[in-house]
């Protein structure tokens, strides 16, 4: 492999390289891997409480209906307008939210922008004859777009706003499904879409004395502005005279930090692991460009972006930006696919080199931008570059350079050692602090089908987890036999992208084909045969990407289960490009008659 080699970087180099990695890597796993983190359920479950809308009471729904889509996120929004234009009249909407939105309902922290191009990340530009107004959008220009999304498509119509859905029963003798709810309503449906999402329920660290801190708390995603006063554009004016710590540096830390460390008087932030923080360079959308778009310009957006970032060829770069530029670094943890024009090693050692190069770069602006030595060392990331997920910021690391900004890097003592009634402790070292902020993410993956905190019951009274208890069984990661008109959104046995509003928006357009190709044929029920699902499971099995090496190398965080990468991956390996096409010629070639 030596000849491969450049002479400016030495085998001995790389090794040094891997060596740090390991060690870096090594100093942040905790034998508790990802029970780490606690619920935010319980005595804590004030942290996931809605503080945008009231909740009112009412009486119980007890009707029926033709459909009901579980999420009012972009994969809930999307599957009701396909719907819609199915032909479906009779269609009911549910989330826990008070609105629609999704993580960008919950999400409204000062700062908030998406990390994908608002262009080929909001869905449906063109059908509600929108044109973003930023690059990247701000999370309140996507929570309108959702709005407008829900009132065009008419979804406002029968939406139960606060509502969980906690139990799913099919009626054999009537071919429909039960639906139960938190709020003490039964209703019936012939179709049912689960689309809850995984990003929605907030995860606190698992902190001893957390309940002991008498100081304010919130989490990022239930941001308390009338405490910080202020709104996403910042001006935290309340926090004057205040300090603050933030715990966590993930994307949502990268935007808050420069807000908070304008505002308060003094802002601690606690890191486990810097993020790599890359150019955002975000900017307006320049009203020329907008005007000069020709119908159709949206999808050749967004399928230029998904074919770019997945390892695929397009002759010109539509995006050019920090996921497009870094596309062959994505490539084996996301589609696990490979460049078949090269012999294995050379290839997966110009991977790794391209890779190190790249997190060098991101090295090196860490030195160029922070002022102080020993704080620039703490926010170097020592990892590959998809071991965590790329953040990108014009503000983050400058925010450092405050003389009111302490960094505190949490390591070497396995993160925060406990709270206090006034203090959060590091080691032996106390931080005094009037507020605590957690920008701790999400529990992840965990939809309420596969935690079984939302039963499902199929035909003859089959449990789904019992039918999935050696493993998920679907067709197309999209529905089970024997649990006729279920419909599951996600990246389960499909396909998966860094922007995953598109995936959605290709699962919502095929659910919606089902439907509509059931109707025009009289057809009540929408199933998979057995040997249909037993086929697709063969198709996982065989081309899932085998990442779990990449993965156990990494420094823990949510895409490896906190170094616990899991042995088996659910996911179709050539990736999303080829998914959908898969998903094309699957409703023209014939597909539908193996589910009706």
């Amino acid at each position: 492999m030596s000849a491969f080699i450049p002479h400016r970087l030495k085998p001995a180099d790389l090794d040094a390289l891997r060596a740090r990695y390991r060690a870096e890597r090594d100093r942040r796993i905790r034998p508790d891997g990802a029970t780490q983190y606690q619920r935010a359920a319980g005595e804590f479950g004030y942290y996931a409480a809605d503080p945008y809308t009231e909740r009112v009471s009412r009486d119980p729904v007890e009707d029926r209906v033709e459909a009901v889509v579980i999420g009012g996120g972009f994969g809930g929004l999307l599957s009701g307008v396909r719907l819609r234009q199915a032909g479906v009249r009779s269609l009911r909407m549910i989330d826990e939210a008070g609105d629609f939105g999704g993580t960008w309902y919950w999400n409204r922290y000062p700062g908030i922008h998406c990390d994908i191009e608002a262009t080929v990340y909001m869905p449906l530009l063109e059908e509600v004859g929108y044109v973003p107004q930023w690059r990247y959008a701000p999370g309140e220009e996507i929570r309108q777009h959702c709005i407008a999304l829900a009132k065009k498509f008419d979804l406002y119509d029968d939406v139960l706003f606060h509502t969980r859905v906690v139990d799913l029963k099919w009626d054999d003798s009537q071919e429909e499904w039960t639906v139960t709810t938190d709020r003490g309503g039964s209703f019936k449906s012939r179709y049912v879409v689960i689309s809850s999402g995984t990003l929605s329920q907030p995860k606190l660290p698992g902190i001893p004395g957390i309940e002991d801190f008498q100081g304010h708390t919130f989490h990022t995603s239930r941001w308390d502005y009338g405490y910080t006063g202020g709104d996403q554009n910042g001006g935290l004016h309340k926090l004057a005279g205040k300090k603050v710590a933030v715990v966590g540096t993930g994307a949502t830390g990268i935007q808050v930090v420069p807000h908070l460390a304008r505002d308060a008087e003094h802002l601690y932030v606690f890191q486990r692991t810097p993020s790599s923080v890359d150019v955002r360079d975000n900017r307006r959308t320049d009203p020329e460009w907008a005007a000069s778009l020709q119908p159709g310009w949206q999808q050749e957006r967004m399928d230029n972006f998904l074919t770019i970032v997945t390892g695929g060829y397009a002759e010109h770069d539509l995006i050019a930006d920090g996921w497009t530029g870094t596309a062959k670094l994505q490539r084996q943890m996301l589609t696990g696919s490979v460049d078949p024009n090269l012999p294995a090693a050379e290839r997966e050692y110009l991977d790794e080199l391209a890779d190190f190069r790249k997190m060098d770069e991101i090295r090196a602006r860490v030195d160029a931008v922070v002022e102080d030595p020993a704080t620039a060392e703490a926010l170097k990331p020592w990892y590959r570059y998809m071991c965590k997920r790329p953040t990108f910021s014009d503000h983050y690391l400058q925010a450092f350079n405050s003389p009111g900004v302490t960094l505190v890097d949490t390591a070497d003592t396995g993160g925060i050692t406990r709270m206090t009634a006034t203090s959060i402790v590091v080691g032996d070292t106390e931080y005094e602090v009037d507020c605590v902020i957690f920008a701790t993410g999400f529990e992840v993956g965990i939809s309420g089908v596969i935690s079984g905190t939302l039963p499902v019951t199929g035909r003859g009274g089959l449990p789904l987890l019992g039918h999935w208890r050696n493993g998920p069984r679907s067709l197309h990661g999209f529905y089970s036999h024997g649990f006729p008109n279920l419909f599951h959104l996600g990246s389960l046995q499909n396909a998966a992208s860094v922007n995953f509003v598109h995936v959605l928006q290709e699962q919502a357009t095929h659910i919606g084909a089902l439907v509509a190709e059931a109707t025009a044929r009289g057809v009540g029920k929408i199933e998979p045969t057995a040997e249909a699902e037993e086929r697709w499971i063969a198709t996982i099995r065989e081309t899932a990407p085998v990442n779990v090496d990449f993965q156990a190398e990494c420094t823990p965080g949510y895409y490896n289960g906190e170094g616990n990468p899991r042995p088996v991956n659910n996911s179709y390996g050539p990736g999303p490009v080829a998914f959908h096409d898969l998903l094309r010629r699957w409703r023209t070639e014939g597909g539908f008659d193996e589910v009706m």
